[in-house]
């Protein structure tokens, strides 16, 4: 039947079409055969452009409320498939469709939309439905991430003079693991990567070589709900001596799907008085060699061709900026991953310059140096 008829034509004065209001939830729950079903008859009985935007105006105010749904594409029927759809995505693909110029580009923008939500084209290490690579607008891919402030949300605090922002981890298990795949950070601090595992469902274990931190960090995954019931555990102990493959026998595997690493920075910040704490190597020769251990015992338990990521910075000493990330990334690529990626990260503020921005700005004009607004994230793969 068709759903247009020539006297429902209407005389448009631009190609504007207003956003679906936003709804409470950040998922929109759509009758997923009969939202399909309307748009394959539209795309198959339209006659001109003019014809489908007359449907796509009357389908958007339907998509608006329940109260509008004449349609029944919200209105889900008894044991009726529904679909769930970010309302963002759908609202920019159904303008899409609506401001094309001609009738087959629309049937083009209608096809492709319906395959995206009918066909999942998921990648080989993560759950990202390909066919719908638009909806994920918040995944970042440029190699330059300009952060104007951390995720506090829920657990996370900033408390940790170490901690990094929560937002790398996140980016990183979302692009490169899948749920109840098994993540390790090898410096956890004070738990910001166990807790994003806990909220993307990945499995995940920290090593902290403080006490008090790594309770610290304990006490905060408690705090924070674990949906999708996956392993945690706190590890106290040195990274750079931890028998990896012993340690994962207590869960019955022998491999790991993600490795990341956030060192301390050699000695710019004391984290402690433990000789065996890398802030407190005497050389940036003996942090490396450590460094090195580190990578290549963790390195031995991480599954071929998966992600290794390296979170670190630079230094001066002496007046001279020292390349640290740049030499940490040299032992890495000795240790037999191949490099994917080098991401500059800006930051804005740290405990330790809290207050003080223009202190430092008089101590780099009269120094002769810059100061330190960013730090390296290094994307490795095993080989």
């Amino acid at each position: 039947m068709t759903l247009i008829s020539k006297e429902q034509t209407l005389l448009f004065q631009n190609e504007e079409l207003e956003n679906l209001p936003s709804p409470k939830s950040e998922v929109l729950f759509l009758n997923k055969e009969r939202f399909i079903q309307l748009l394959m008859a539209a795309a198959r009985d339209s006659k001109d452009i003019q014809q489908l935007r007359v449907f796509i105006e009357k389908l958007n105010i339907n998509l608006s409320g329940y109260k509008e749904d004449n349609l029944g594409v919200l209105n889900i029927t008894a044991n009726g498939e529904t679909l769930g759809v970010n309302p963002k995505y759908l609202n920019r693909q159904i303008k899409q469709i609506y401001q094309s110029k001609t009738l087959e580009r629309a049937v083009y923008y209608i096809n492709r939309l319906v395959k995206s939500l009918t066909q999942i084209k998921s990648g080989k290490i993560n759950d990202l439905n390909l066919n719908q690579w638009k909806e994920y607008e918040d995944i970042i891919t440029d190699s330059l991430w300009i952060l104007n402030r951390r995720d506090n949300s829920g657990v996370h605090t900033s408390e940790y003079w170490g901690n990094f922002i929560p937002q790398i981890p996140n980016q990183m298990m979302r692009r490169f693991t899948k749920k109840g795949d098994w993540v390790l950070d090898t410096f956890l601090g004070c738990g910001t990567t166990l807790i994003e595992c806990q909220r993307l469902g990945r499995n995940g274990i920290g090593i902290e070589i403080q006490k008090n931190i790594a309770k610290r960090a304990k006490e905060l995954l408690q705090k924070e709900p674990n949906k999708y019931k996956v392993i945690l555990e706190v590890v106290e102990g040195d990274s750079t001596t931890i028998d990896y493959e012993q340690l994962l026998k207590k869960y019955g595997l022998r491999k790991i799907q993600h490795i990341i690493m956030h060192p301390p920075y050699h000695d710019i910040i004391r984290f402690s008085n433990d000789s065996r704490d890398l802030s407190n190597t005497k050389t940036v020769e003996e942090f490396l060699e450590k460094m090195s251990e580190v990578v290549r015992r963790a390195g031995r338990v991480l599954e071929k061709d998966r992600y290794l990521v390296l979170v670190i910075g630079d230094k001066y000493s002496k007046g001279e900026w020292v390349p640290l990330g740049f030499l940490t990334m040299n032992e890495v690529l000795k240790a037999g991953f191949s490099l994917k990626s080098i991401i500059v990260k800006n930051f804005e503020e740290t405990l330790g310059k809290r207050n003080q921005k223009e202190l430092w700005r008089y101590r780099a004009l009269v120094g002769g140096f810059y100061v330190f607004k960013h730090e390296y994230i290094f994307l490795f793969r095993k080989k």
